[in-house]
């Protein structure tokens, strides 16, 4: 019998966007006091609605600026829907922008504690995983160097590592598959279909087809804001690239 994990009920984004070029918090006011600020809607999320069930591995597919990332930050809470609801059952781990929260002044040591800490883990259970999240990451001797000093690449390892350290019930990827050398590619996707084997439900956006094939079983179509299909993750892909 299956399970619903997570419920997105009629969600909406909305964005204000100025008319007027306000260089400063001074400017703001005035024009503020002035009612001289005109606005314009935008809606990055226009009514959303869907269901994921437990072990289903939803892809959400749209061309850039369809509202992929706005919708995975809204389910992982990073972001507050305007209008709509969104309920789900156990924990969400978000790989989103990896490594966004970290201080490039740290050591990539340190910011295994500060990014953990961000992600909800306790001290002591980040402690109890360091050597785990290194071994992973593959740093070898930059793990205590300051993280401003690292590629994109290496603070998107490190980021994986830590934020992968636990089984989530629900796991959001939003094109985080992508990051890395080949051969850390190769061993981040092996971890996450371990996860998948152990039936974690997953929200995935990518713009790679051949991932959306392997690693999908359900899917919906985004386009600008509104959600034009929910169904198959095949056919959710072939209306995704008539378009």
């Amino acid at each position: 019998m299956s399970e619903t994990v997570l419920t997105v009920d009629n969600v909406s984004v909305k964005y204000r966007l100025t008319e007027q070029k306000v260089d400063n918090l001074k400017e703001y006011i005035i024009r503020f006091l002035k009612h001289q600020l005109n606005y314009k809607e935008f809606l990055a999320l226009d009514g959303v609605s869907f269901t994921v069930e437990k072990g289903d591995r939803l892809a959400i597919l749209g061309s850039n600026g369809a509202g992929k990332s706005t919708l995975l930050k809204v389910v992982a809470g990073v972001l507050k829907a305007s209008e709509g609801e969104i309920s789900h059952e156990g924990n969400i781990v978000p790989l989103l922008e990896l490594g966004a929260g970290f201080d490039p002044q740290y050591s990539g040591a340190e910011n295994i504690f500060l990014y953990g800490s961000m992600l909800g883990y306790s001290k002591d259970f980040i402690q109890s995983k360091f050597d785990e999240i290194v071994e992973f990451a593959d740093l070898g001797q930059f793990i205590n160097v300051p993280v401003k000093n690292y590629s994109s690449g290496m603070r998107a390892r490190l980021g994986f590592s830590i934020a992968t350290i636990v089984e989530p019930d629900i796991l959001i990827l939003d094109e985080v598959l992508s990051v890395g050398d080949a051969a850390f590619k190769k061993k981040s996707e092996k971890k996450i279909m371990d996860m998948f084997d152990k039936g974690t439900t997953v929200l995935f956006v990518s713009h790679n087809e051949d991932q959306v094939k392997k690693l999908c079983t359900k899917g919906i179509v985004l386009d600008h804001g509104k959600m034009i299909y929910s169904g198959s993750a095949e056919e959710a892909l072939n209306k995704y690239l008539k378009k």
